[in-house]
């Protein structure tokens, strides 16, 4: 599909949101899941989303979620505090104060950033681990109020438990299924009590979790190196939650970094338009990044993270804009080689549909591959018992471990994956994208792309419940097929779709959880041409599974 004849361009008046209309129809639109159950609570890969516009991110949302989680607490046992944050989208601060109301009502001790700062998800996942290590029967979890990337209008809440990483299913079904009677019910099993007195009962609580987070970062970071190099790091917070985390970052390890923008705006109206001519925050979208890309020859590396800071975007001098896939293969080989202490036996944690040269890397590392399902939530056990270093997605998402190879966060860390493409550069000698071009020439240079295709229900259903004896191609390409997988081999989880591998390539299909769609990811070591032949062929095999469906 073509770029919107907008795209990378600076927004318009006429590209914002208007915030007074938004934050009304916050209050005022009530949702009504019986007549239309578009306007539930669903619960996706991180948390549930939406827009109070579009009557499916309302106060009555906020409430009716917040309820659940204090029950689930209860259900379960949890008598810690509650960690709270929320990010830079105009409806995140409406719903950080409908939450607290629910949380006080429930006698829920919540902790907050002193002055109802911005919090970014790893400082609530490292928050979380943190005070865990030291109080196990008395376990916290966190509430982090944000949309991640997604446009200005939206909003999202999201649940952390006691691991401090994403919730699993099991956990966002409860949830989400009693959020949803709450509002069958008209809220009346929600327990409220008025924001204006809900700070003076003692159960919110402020703490700085921007000095925490930022001393630990010694522990995961080289910050002396990055220091001794002078590496120039240009920063971009895209008006998110970390903006107030970079300048202390800076004063606390005497770094050479310059914040290229210092713009707090709920109309993001200083971004440039993403590939559809929406305002996203998406520091993965050349659109999106293209002001941070306009400014590389001034740094030695510029960095971006999206609004809630669990993603990142890299910018090197040489090259402009990282692929996230590239960078994840870089950081899985410099760590490989740069953290003496940590056990060999680790793991690389990689989801279905990376590029396959994290396993060239892991392989020429001598280590492991744990190949699961898209989603973090995958790699939470990994890293908490130690057993992978490293946990990427291929939307730029990840984390590792301490140097000591201990648990940083069970979350994605934009802000340690940002700075480590500081260190690369300041022990390396070369940025990331130098790096990568190094690496091909030793494992191949992999050509990745991701298309849509049309799916309606049915389509989509049969395609998330595939077995590979449906699969009756032998070649892909021209290649022979050695894998076809229904399951990921790093956890015999269902992938919810379908992958099929040969030596030099691969592709992977699944559906849209939102539009009649499925999408396919897709992957070649020998040029355009064959990665041409695998797009066709794909499609090709997920038609037949539909025909031989009786689709």
């Amino acid at each position: 599909m073509a770029n919107h004849p907008n795209a990378g361009k600076p927004a318009q008046k006429s590209d914002l949101i208007n915030v007074p209309r938004l934050m009304s129809s916050y209050y005022l639109n009530e949702p009504d899941i019986v007549k239309y159950p578009e306007q539930k609570v669903a619960f996706g890969t991180s948390g549930h989303r939406g827009s109070a516009l579009k009557t499916t991110f309302n106060e009555s949302h906020i409430l009716a979620v917040t309820q659940a989680i204090c029950d689930y607490r209860k259900d379960k046992h949890y008598e810690g505090p509650l960690f709270l944050g929320f990010d830079t989208h105009a409806l995140s601060e409406a719903a950080f104060n409908s939450a607290i109301e629910v949380l006080v009502a429930n006698e829920v001790e919540t902790i907050v950033q002193t002055g109802r700062g911005f919090t970014p998800t790893p400082v609530i996942s490292n928050l979380i681990i943190q005070y865990n290590k030291t109080h196990p029967s008395f376990l916290s979890d966190g509430i982090i109020i944000t949309p991640s990337h997604n446009p200005p209008e939206d909003g999202g809440i999201k649940y952390n438990p006691p691991h401090g990483g994403p919730a699993d299913s099991d956990i966002t079904d409860w949830i989400q299924d009693r959020a949803n009677q709450l509002l069958i019910d008209d809220l009346a099993d929600v327990q409220i009590y008025p924001f204006s007195q809900a700070w003076k009962t003692g159960y919110v609580k402020e703490q700085n979790f921007i000095e925490q987070y930022v001393e630990g970062l010694n522990s995961v970071i080289d910050f002396e190196a990055i220091k001794n190099a002078g590496v120039k790091l240009g920063v971009d917070p895209l008006g998110g939650a970390g903006i107030d985390y970079w300048p202390v970052i800076k004063e606390t390890y005497g770094i050479n970094l310059t914040l290229v923008n210092d713009n707090l705006d709920p109309t993001f109206g200083f971004m440039t338009l993403d590939k559809d001519g929406k305002i996203r925050m998406d520091c993965s979208s050349e659109c999106a990044m293209a002001s941070l890309i306009g400014l590389k020859d001034d740094y030695d590396i510029a960095v971006a993270n999206d609004p809630d800071y669990d993603r990142h975007g890299i910018v090197t001098n040489t090259h402009g804009l990282m692929n996230p896939n590239h960078y994840l293969s870089v950081c899985i080989d410099y760590l490989s080689k740069h953290r003496p202490d940590w056990d060999p036996t680790f793991k690389i944690g990689k989801t279905l549909v990376s590029t396959s040269l994290i396993d060239r890397v892991a392989a020429a590392n001598n280590k492991q591959v744990l190949e699961v399902p898209v989603g973090f939530k995958w790699f939470v056990d990994g890293l908490t018992n130690h057993h992978i270093m490293f946990g990427g997605e291929e939307s730029a998402g990840a984390s590792f471990l301490t140097k000591s190879g201990d648990v940083w966060t069970t979350d994605k860390d934009g802000i340690i994956l940002a700075l480590l493409a500081a260190e690369i550069l300041a022990v390396t000698g070369k940025n990331p994208s130098q790096y990568y071009d190094e690496l091909t020439e030793l494992h191949g240079k992999p050509i990745y792309k991701r298309i849509d295709a049309p799916a309606n229900p049915e389509q989509k259903s049969v395609l998330s419940n595939l077995e590979p004896s449906d699969i009756t191609s032998t070649e892909l390409a021209g290649e022979k097929i050695e894998a076809i997988l229904t399951e990921a081999p790093g956890n015999g989880a269902s992938i919810g779709g379908l992958k099929v591998v040969t030596e030099n390539g691969w592709f992977a299909a699944r559906p849209s959880g939102t539009e009649n769609i499925y999408k396919i990811y897709m992957e070649s070591f020998l040029g355009e041409q064959h990665l041409a032949a695998i797009e066709q062929e794909a499609q090709a095999i997920v038609s037949q599974a539909f025909t031989s469906a009786g689709l």
